[in-house]
C-alpha cells in the first residue's frame, strides 16, 4: 500500500483499486467558457459495477443546437435542474480516495477541474487516473476509429445511449477492464506504461501534423502526473533501464495509428 499527499492509500494491484469511471456532457469544448450539462459517475470494484450516479445540470447558458442534436439534452431538460455549485460537494466527495477513469480523460478532467475550482474545490490531483482510449489505440491499432462506441463494439460491449453521461462512463469503465488481462497487474506499472504510451501517441500525432519533436515529448510532465501518485519520479527505473527516454523506446510497442 502507498499513501498519497491527500491521505488516500492505494493498493499494490490496480484490480484492487476502487475505481470511479466518469463522463461529462458540455455546452462546448472550452472549459473556461463552456459548462457541464450532465455528469455521470459509475463506481467499480474488481470490474463489477457497485454504484451509478448521474445528474443533469443547469449550465446557466443556452445549449447549442449541435449539442442538443448530439446528446438529446435541451434547455427544457435542464431548466429545473441544479447548477453545478449545488452538486459540487457531492461530486468532490465521490472522487476522493478512488482511482478515476474516463475515455479521453483530459477533456472530462479539464471541465470537472474548472467547475470544481469555481466552487473552491479541487480535482484530486494525486489519484491514480486511467484513460481507456490510450489502451484502445494500442490494442486496436489496426483500426482507424477509436471513439468509445467503435472500441466498445469491437470488444462486444453494448453502448445503448451514446453521449449520455452515465452510459458513457459505464462503458468507459467496462472497456478498461476488458483490456485488464493484457495490462500489467501492478498499479505502478500500469500507470507508467499508460504514461509512456500517451507520450508516444502524442508524438506520433505531432509528427503526422508535420511538427518537430519539440516540447511534445515532455518526460518531466509524464512522470509527475500519474506515476507520482504511487511513488515514482523523473528518475524511475523501468526494468533494468535507468534512462527514461531510452526506456520508452525499448519498452513501448509500435502504435501504427491513433
Amino acid at each position: 500500500m502507498a499513501a498519497d499527499q491527500e491521505g488516500a492509500v492505494w493498493p499494490e494491484l490496480w484490480a484492487d483499486l476502487r475505481l470511479v469511471a466518469l463522463d461529462v456532457e458540455t455546452t462546448g469544448f472550452d472549459p473556461e467558457t463552456e459548462r457541464i450539462i450532465e455528469i455521470g459517475l459509475v463506481t467499480f470494484e474488481r470490474g463489477v459495477i457497485v454504484d451509478r450516479w448521474g445528474q443533469l445540470i443547469n449550465p446557466g447558458k443556452p445549449i447549442p443546437p449541435e449539442v442538443v442534436e448530439l446528446t438529446g439534452i435541451s434547455d427544457a431538460d435542464v431548466a429545473d435542474k441544479p447548477p453545478f455549485e449545488a452538486v459540487a460537494a457531492e461530486i468532490h466527495k465521490r472522487l476522493l480516495g478512488v482511482g478515476i477513469g474516463a475515455y479521453n480523460l483530459a477533456f472530462d478532467r479539464s471541465f470537472i477541474h474548472a467547475e470544481l475550482a469555481r466552487c473552491g474545490l479541487g480535482w484530486p490531483s494525486t489519484a491514480p487516473t486511467f484513460d481507456p482510449l490510450i489502451f484502445a489505440r494500442n490494442y486496436q491499432n489496426e483500426h482507424h476509429r477509436h471513439n468509445l462506441g467503435a472500441v466498445a463494439e469491437r470488444l462486444g460491449i453494448v453502448l445503448e445511449n451514446a453521449h449520455r453521461a452515465v452510459d458513457d462512463a459505464e462503458v468507459a469503465g467496462l472497456v478498461l477492464y476488458a483490456f485488464a488481462q493484457k495490462l500489467p497487474p501492478v498499479l505502478q506499472d500500469i500507470l507508467l506504461l499508460q504514461a509512456q504510451w500517451e507520450v508516444q501517441q502524442s508524438n506520433q500525432a505531432h509528427w503526422r501534423r508535420g511538427g518537430d519533436l519539440g516540447p511534445s515529448l515532455d518526460l518531466a510532465a509524464m512522470t509527475q502526473v500519474n506515476v507520482r501518485a504511487v511513488g515514482l519520479g523523473p528518475a524511475y527505473i523501468y526494468g533494468e533501464e535507468l534512462d527514461p527516454l531510452r526506456a520508452i523506446y525499448l519498452s513501448v510497442p509500435e502504435v501504427s495509428r491513433s
